[in-house]
C-alpha cells in the first residue's frame, strides 16, 4: 500500500488560472475608476486634479505603507493565505467604493482596496516561481501578467457596459465582490508549494541566505535589480497614466459616447494580452540562444510603444480609425517589459528575496506610476487647459508617454550587465540540484 504524500506538488495550471483570474479582477476594480471618471465627476463636480488623487493617491499611499512589509511577510509565511486574505478584503473595500458620498469616501475607497495588489501581487509571483522552473518562467509570468490586461479589458467593455446600464455604483461594487469571492476560492482549493523545490534553482541561494544586509538593501545594492526597477517604473508612469485618462481623452477629443470609448479602449486592452502572451513566449525562447534576450525584449517593445504613443496623441479630433489602430500598437508593445522583468528578478535574486523584489518593482509602479502619474496628469491637463483649451488633457499624456524614453534608457542599462548574472545564477542552480 502506497502512503499518501502528506504534501503533493500543487496543480500548477489550476493555480496559475486562478492566481491569474485575481489579478484580473483586482485590475479591473483599479482601473474602472478610469472608465467612470466622467459620470463620477460630474455627480461630485471634481476636478482633473481631484480625480488623479482618487485614482491614484490613495493606491499609492497604501502600497507606499503595506507593499514590501507584505513582501517580506511573503517570503517567509504562507503565500497562499496571503493572498487569499488580501485579495478578499481588498475587493471588500473596494466595493465599498459604491456608497461613496463624495471625494473623501471614493478616496478612501480607493486606497482600501490597493491592499488586494499590495500582498496578492508579490506573493502570487513568488509563488509561480515555486512551481514553475527558470525556462518556463518569462512565458509563465506572461500569462499571469496578463490578468492586468483582460481586467482593463473588462473595466473597458463590461464596466462600461455596467455603468451605462446600471450606474457606476453598481459596477463598482460588483467588481469588489467578484473578487472576494475568488478570494475564498483560492484559500480552499489551492496548496502551499513547496519552498525547498525552489531552493534547488534559486540563485545564489546559499550565499543569500547568509546576507547580513536586509532583503531591499540587498536587492536595491544588485546594478541589475536596481536597474529593472527603475526601468519599470517609468514604463509604469506611462502606462497607468494612460490607462487613467484615454477613455476620457476619447471622449472629449473624438466625441465618443462613453461606451464607444470603453469599445476602443477595451479593444487596445486585448491586444496588450496577447502582446504580453507573446513577450512572455519570444523570450523563453530566444534566452535559450543569448541571455541577453531577456532585456532585449523589453527594450524592443518600449522603442516600437514609445512613437505609436505619441502619434496617437497628435492625431486631430475625430480621427476615429487611425486613434484606434495606433492604440492598439500601442497597447501591444507597451507590455512587453513586464513579463521578462519579472522573471529575470526571479533569476537573480534567491528564493527567500523573490516577493520583496517583485514588492519593490510594484511599490515602484505605485507610487510613481500609479500614484504620481495619475496626479500629475490630471494637474498639467488643468494647467496646460488655461492656455491650449481643448488640448489640456493629449498633452498632458504626451509628457507621460515620453518617459518610456528613459525606462529605455535604464533597461539598456542592465543589458551588458545580465548576462553575467543569469549564468552565475545558472551554475548556482546546477551546483544545488547536484548536491541534492
Amino acid at each position: 500500500m502506497t502512503t499518501p504524500n502528506p504534501n503533493p506538488v500543487p496543480r500548477p495550471r489550476y493555480t496559475l488560472a486562478l492566481l491569474t483570474a485575481l489579478s484580473a479582477l483586482a485590475f479591473m476594480d483599479r482601473q474602472i475608476l478610469a472608465v467612470l471618471i466622467e459620470p463620477v465627476k460630474a455627480e461630485f463636480s471634481l476636478s482633473d486634479l481631484q480625480i488623479g488623487l482618487v485614482t491614484g493617491l490613495g493606491f499609492a499611499l497604501t502600497f507606499a505603507v503595506l507593499g514590501v512589509p507584505l513582501g517580506r511577510l511573503a517570503d517567509r509565511s504562507e503565500r497562499r493565505s496571503i493572498i487569499a486574505w488580501c485579495r478578499g478584503l481588498g475587493g471588500l473595500l473596494g466595493a465599498a467604493g459604491a456608497g461613496a458620498g463624495g471625494f473623501w469616501s471614493l478616496l478612501a475607497s480607493r486606497a482600501g482596496g490597493a491592499l488586494s495588489d499590495a500582498g496578492g501581487g508579490p506573493a502570487s509571483m513568488a509563488m509561480l516561481a515555486d512551481l514553475y522552473p527558470p525556462h518556463q518562467r518569462s512565458q509563465v509570468m506572461s500569462v499571469f501578467g496578463t490578468g492586468g490586461s483582460i481586467g482593463a479589458l473588462l473595466a473597458m467593455v463590461l464596466g462600461a457596459w455596467l455603468a451605462q446600464h446600471y450606474g457606476w455604483r453598481a459596477a463598482m461594487g460588483l467588481i469588489g465582490i467578484s473578487g472576494l469571492l475568488l478570494a475564498l476560492l483560492l484559500r480552499f482549493s489551492v496548496r502551499e508549494p513547496l519552498r525547498a523545490l525552489a531552493q534547488a534553482c534559486a540563485p545564489h541561494a546559499a550565499t543569500h541566505k547568509a546576507a547580513p544586509r536586509g532583503a531591499v538593501r540587498e536587492i536595491w545594492a544588485n546594478p541589475v535589480t536596481r536597474w529593472l526597477i527603475i526601468g519599470a517604473a517609468c514604463a509604469l508612469l506611462a502606462g497607468y497614466s494612460f490607462g487613467s485618462w484615454n477613455t476620457a481623452l476619447l471622449v472629449r477629443r473624438h466625441g465618443l459616447s462613453l461606451q464607444n470609448a470603453g469599445w476602443v479602449s477595451g479593444t487596445a486592452a486585448l491586444v496588450s494580452v496577447l502582446g504580453g502572451l507573446l513577450s512572455g513566449a519570444l523570450t523563453d525562447r530566444l534566452t535559450r540562444r543569448d541571455a541577453r534576450w531577456q532585456i532585449g525584449v523589453p527594450l524592443i517593445g518600449l522603442g516600437l510603444a514609445l512613437p505609436c504613443g505619441l502619434a496617437y496623441l497628435m492625431l486631430p479630433p475625430g480621427a476615429i480609425a487611425a486613434a484606434t489602430a495606433l492604440v492598439v500598437v500601442y497597447a501591444f508593445f507597451i507590455v512587453w517589459w513586464v513579463a521578462p522583468t519579472y522573471a529575470a528578478l526571479s533569476l537573480v535574486v534567491a528564493a527567500n528575496r523573490r516577493a520583496t523584489a517583485s514588492a519593490m518593482v510594484m511599490l515602484a509602479g505605485a507610487i510613481v506610476g500609479n500614484g504620481i502619474g495619475p496626479i500629475f496628469t490630471g494637474w498639467l491637463s488643468d494647467v496646460l487647459s488655461v492656455s491650449m483649451p481643448g488640448d489640456g488633457l493629449r498633452y498632458a499624456l504626451a509628457c507621460m508617454v515620453a518617459m518610456l524614453a528613459p525606462g529605455f534608457y535604464a533597461f539598456a542599462r542592465v543589458l551588458p550587465a545580465y548576462p553575467a548574472a543569469y549564468h552565475a545564477s545558472r551554475r548556482a542552480a546546477t551546483q544545488a540540484l547536484n548536491a541534492a
